[in-house]
């Protein structure tokens, strides 16, 4: 966990609480196991799930459930401008953290799919897509079908063979093990890291003009 954020910090968050977008889903998910390692070619699932350079000034980390509402608001509205204005830049490193909620049916399968995805380096088209077509698979649990027109035929095969695997579920439990750890019970769940100190945005995400003002804010400083 981060130190106690200075008073300027501070009430900058505040400001951002107030105008903060309401979030849904609050439940409780549960614990994991360990960090994961494959048998033969060990995959950083970390860096895998993660865009930018881990040398930029500040790190975003990004809590959510692919099935969770807000998590699309979010990821559609806001997380896209950020990687484009921010991490495409050098200015923020994102990194995306697996936190299904127990109370929609098909987020830890998607999970899989996304994990499954970013030990092959198809990550960030799988995140898109399965934000992208939400409406689609949450009410028919089709995953595979909404990915068929990101992934080649081949790619659906090797990512649907990767799925069940240890890698993949020790992978997702440790990301949920680190938001237990953190606290969260809601998606998404943004903590923000800059020159040692880690601050938590408030849970269900922030519209875009405002996480603009808190980033040029720090950056400033």
């Amino acid at each position: 966990m981060g130190r106690k954020a200075p008073k300027n910090v501070a009430a900058f968050l505040v400001v951002i609480a107030a105008l903060a977008i309401c979030s849904v889903g609050v439940v409780s998910a549960p614990l994991g196991n360990s960090r994961s390692q494959t048998k033969n070619a060990p995959v950083d699932f970390r860096s895998a799930k993660s865009l930018g350079s881990k040398s930029a000034p500040i790190l975003l980390e990004d809590f959510s459930d692919y099935q969770c509402p807000s998590c699309r608001f979010f990821f559609l509205n806001t997380t896209l401008q950020v990687i484009k204005d921010y991490v495409d830049t050098g200015k923020v490193y994102l990194v995306h953290h697996d936190f299904p909620l127990t109370m929609h049916a098909h987020s830890m399968e998607a999970a899989k799919w996304a994990n499954a995805a970013a030990a092959i380096g198809k990550f960030q088209e799988v995140e898109t897509e399965l934000y992208s077509t939400q409406d689609s698979w949450e009410n028919t649990g089709n995953i595979e079908s909404a990915l068929s027109t990101t992934l080649t035929p081949a790619e659906l095969k090797r990512v649907r063979a990767l799925m069940d695997s240890p890698e993949v579920k020790a992978a997702i439990d440790h990301d949920m093990d680190l938001g237990k750890q953190r606290n969260i019970n809601q998606t998404p769940s943004i903590f923000v890291t800059y020159k040692g100190q880690m601050n938590p945005l408030p849970p269900g995400g922030v519209t875009y003009n405002v996480l603009k003002q808190y980033l040029d804010y720090l950056l400033s400083h």
